[in-house]
């Protein structure tokens, strides 16, 4: 026994220092230390989690809880988005909608606004294009201006502080719907421990940590059987994030049309009230240009879409992401349908508990989410944390493998510039399309009570 917490604290005070190193001293140009810290990290994670018995769960969790606390304190150094989360929160807080102009055209006039200054345009990595951060999100990004007006500093604080509570919540909302699903507790500590999850999110501020909890939070209220409170939650999820609005034809089949159409319905409704605040002609024109930039500008770490990149260039001459980005969207959402209403035409639900109706959707929100990052022309490494969330009620484990592997892209950076290496994107896809082949083929059937 003695033994046994020797070598716990020991792994604990490894990987405290290996955080310390990712979040306060590596930047994501020095490939090689950053890559070796994050793989020996994760590395750890693996050990722990495969040998982790459930009277060491609690241990566990508090590390976890640990590992984010120390990054509440780092600037992210491997991304720059929370400057232009301050720069919405410095707009709304000065009187002026976040959706009205690009950065760049209150610079390029000379408009004086406190704290909007060329110092802080200079930090942007998306001067020239609209917001796209729902308003939940922007209310984060307001208070943290609130709350520390003047400091960068301060203001990334109180942000960071919110994913970090956000983020406990998550993994009390995983071992709540463990015991409901009746799946094994140490299963929480996929996400709770996850590297990538820890670095992603409470350490580089991403709101996806936000989103989970509150995505999460309405799959338990769905399964303790309270429609509204858990479509009403469900809409604060989509107002942090849009993605999961993917998410909402898998209900159908699940609870039927009339309770269905109630829960998009109160989606939709607390939806409308959550944007009053931000309701005007410019939220409609800054997100018809952001999503439309989304999918004919960007691209980074996709799969499917280099493939059509590809031969786009062989054949035309030219990149072709402007008419094949929202295509491939097109092709994904026709796919997210299909797999959306496959209990229907399989016959899946027919004479289903409760508790295997709210399983199957788990697993299908799953598979709707991975068909979306499939054919998308953009896959940032925080993407998947919420893929990793999802994968714990599941039987599938390839979202842990693409977690170690997709950390890889940021072995594309330099101080000068980024250039993607497309062997290490063949190589995540490859291996993590090869392992949930594999999982596949294990166990015959999709089932969340496989391990």
């Amino acid at each position: 026994m003695a033994r046994q917490k020797a070598l716990d604290f020991s792994l604990v005070a490894i990987s405290f220092f290996l955080y310390s190193c990712l979040g306060f001293i590596l930047k994501r140009h020095e490939t090689v230390p950053l890559l070796a810290a994050y793989l020996l990290v994760f590395g750890i994670y693996l050990f722990i989690i495969r040998r982790s018995g459930e009277d060491q769960i609690g241990f566990w969790l508090y590390a976890s809880v640990l590992f984010r606390f120390l990054l509440l304190f780092s600037v992210p150094n491997l991304s720059d988005d929370f400057y232009r989360f301050i720069w919405d929160g410095r707009l709304w807080e000065s009187g002026y909608h976040p959706f009205a102009e690009i950065p760049s055209y209150y610079i390029k006039h000379g408009i004086i606004i406190e704290g909007i200054n060329e110092e802080l345009f200079q930090q942007l990595n998306s001067p020239d294009y609209f917001t796209i951060y729902p308003p939940v999100a922007q209310f984060i990004f307001w208070i943290s201006v609130k709350l520390s007006p003047q400091s960068i500093a301060g203001s990334l604080v109180v942000m960071k502080s919110i994913v970090f509570l956000c983020e406990i919540g998550s993994i009390i909302v995983i071992k709540k719907l463990l015991d409901h699903f009746n799946l094994g507790k140490s299963r929480v500590l996929y996400y709770a421990l996850n590297p990538l999850v820890i670095i992603e999110l409470t350490g580089n501020v991403h709101l996806e940590g936000v989103m989970i909890f509150f995505l999460l939070t309405s799959v338990l209220l769905m399964a303790k059987q309270k429609p509204v409170g858990s479509a009403m939650v469900f809409a604060v999820a989509v107002c942090v994030k849009l993605l999961p609005l993917m998410f909402l034809p898998a209900v159908f089949p699940v609870q039927g049309w009339k309770k269905a159409l109630v829960f998009c319905a109160t989606t939709g409704a607390t939806c409308l009230l959550l944007f009053v605040p931000l309701w005007d002609y410019e939220i409609v024109k800054g997100f018809q240009s952001s999503v439309g930039y989304y999918f004919s500008k960007f691209e980074f770490n996709a799969s499917i879409y280099y493939i059509v990149r590809a031969w786009g260039n062989w054949h035309y001459g030219y990149n072709i992401i402007g008419s094949a980005g929202w295509k491939l969207g097109l092709i994904s959402f026709i796919f997210i349908m299909i797999l959306s209403i496959r209990p229907w035409w399989q016959r899946i639900l027919q004479d289903a508990s409760s508790a295997e109706k709210n399983a199957l959707l788990v697993e299908t929100l799953l598979f709707v989410l991975l068909t979306y990052f499939l054919f998308t022309t953009t896959l940032h490494p925080w993407y998947i944390t919420t893929l990793i969330a999802i994968s714990v009620f599941t039987g599938f484990r390839f979202s842990i493998l693409w977690s170690a592997l997709i950390f890889l892209t940021y072995a594309g950076y330099s101080r000068e510039a980024f250039v993607e290496n497309l062997w290490f994107t063949g190589l995540e896809y490859t291996a993590v399309l090869g392992y949930l082949a594999y999982e596949i083929w294990r166990t015959k059937h999709l089932s969340p009570q496989h391990s």
